[in-house]
């Protein structure tokens, strides 16, 4: 029997998107984000097109993380489903985003993120991953993707 001393937390949210599938999935790429989330920046290790695609691999560094993240997008399917891994000494997530079509010139995106602890530091950013801290950031996501996709311009939060 293998014992396992690792925290998990699974966090769901449906973000409500004023755009059609098509008009959405290419924002959900680490390149295109620049145009519209405050603040953004990551380094592209690996894109033969330089946008989002299967195998992609780029690196984040926020100070709200526990240390620099890397990110491999691995799913892929145009205009429906992204997921991407993301990882570093401390936690692994596995980060989905399912579009559905709601046939009227919006999308439901549905964001899901599974949270592993890989250590004890791990651990503590798991447990202390509330749902409301969650339902915050992907909120403001929701908000700014929004405001991009009305406008062409970025929200200004900062």
């Amino acid at each position: 029997m293998i014992e396992s001393n690792s925290e998990r937390t699974v966090k769901q949210y449906t973000q409500k998107l004023n755009a059609p599938p098509d008009k959405v999935f290419p924002l959900l790429c680490p390149t295109m984000e620049y145009k519209w989330i405050q603040p953004w920046k990551c380094q592209m290790i690996y894109s033969q097109s330089g946008y989002a695609e299967e195998n992609c691999v780029f690196k984040t560094d926020f100070p709200q993380d526990i240390e620099p993240e890397t990110w491999i997008v691995s799913q892929y399917e145009l205009n429906k489903t992204i997921q991407f891994i993301r990882f570093n000494s401390a936690v692994v997530i596995r980060h989905n985003i399912f579009l559905i079509d709601n046939g009227n010139g919006t999308t439901d995106a549905i964001f899901e993120q599974t949270v592993t602890g890989l250590s004890e530091k791990g651990n503590k950013y798991v447990d202390d991953y509330t749902d409301e801290a969650y339902f915050e950031e992907s909120s403001m996501l929701e908000k700014m993707l929004n405001y991009y996709l009305e406008t062409g311009t970025m929200l200004k939060i900062f």
